[in-house]
């Protein structure tokens, strides 16, 4: 089975037609989606992007924290003023259809050898895997092989051995169009970084394909027109440090 691997869109309209505009002209097959949370926050078209999602049929769609804040299961001051403004925001603007989508969502599945959830093994909803130390304590609470996350933001890979369990786990920023071999015997938690919103100073949309058979991990980068989604930000009178870092890939 090949995965079209999405998380973080963000309510980026734009970036998420993009991608799915350069699977097609890539011609990345694929058999079924996984989404790994947070389709709202931060951007301007938060029912476009339910929408469209809805519309594809994901085999696996998740929760992420900023989905649960619009819901109200998670209190925005534990936010930052500026993404907080966008949660109170969008819960005024998300239809009632919509807002029930994203109630349906759980935080996790498990597909295989691979567990999904929007943050981290030890908590799906809000944590990040951002260093060795913290990707070891959630490899020994994974139970499968792999894990898919996302939350950070980052094309992040983490890499270890069970069989040597103090060892330090590897990371690995991946660049783009880059297969990973996943070996037999080891323990992955792979990230496949932000559609709508990249944090790796590289403001190209990101997103993986995984193939179960070949057994690899590719990630792929595309532009899409982010002066388009700036212009609605605007428009929409948000914050102006929230428009910039779209630019900026941070």
């Amino acid at each position: 089975m090949r995965y079209l691997v999405l998380s973080d869109i963000h309510a980026n309209l734009a970036a998420f037609e993009a991608v799915l505009r350069d699977v097609k002209h890539r011609h990345v097959g694929y058999d079924a989606i996984w989404f790994l949370g947070d389709l709202v926050g931060y951007g301007p078209e938060p029912n476009e992007c339910v929408e469209q999602m809805r519309a594809l049929a994901p085999a696996v769609s998740l929760a992420g924290n900023h989905d649960w804040a619009v819901l109200g299961k998670i209190d925005v001051a534990a936010f930052h003023d500026l993404a907080a403004d966008v949660v109170n925001w969008t819960r005024e603007v998300l239809t009632a259809e919509n807002r029930a989508y994203l109630q349906d969502r759980p935080t996790q599945a498990t597909v295989d050898d691979f567990l999904l959830v929007h943050a981290s093994p030890r908590e799906p909803v809000w944590e990040y895997v951002l260093d060795p130390a913290t990707a070891l304590a959630n490899f020994a609470v994974m139970g499968t092989p792999y894990a898919l996350v996302g939350h950070s933001h980052l094309p992040l890979l983490f890499v270890t051995n069970p069989a040597q369990p103090k060892e330090r786990p590897r990371a690995f920023l991946v660049s783009p169009n880059t297969s990973i071999f996943l070996r037999s015997g080891l323990q992955y938690i792979l990230n496949p970084g932000s559609v709508g919103q990249p944090r790796d100073q590289d403001p190209r949309a990101a997103y993986a394909v995984l193939d179960t058979e070949a057994r690899t991990w590719t990630l792929y980068r595309t532009e899409y027109p982010v002066q388009h989604t700036q212009a609605k930000m605007r428009a929409l009178g948000f914050a102006e440090p929230l428009i910039v870092r779209l630019q900026l890939g941070r």
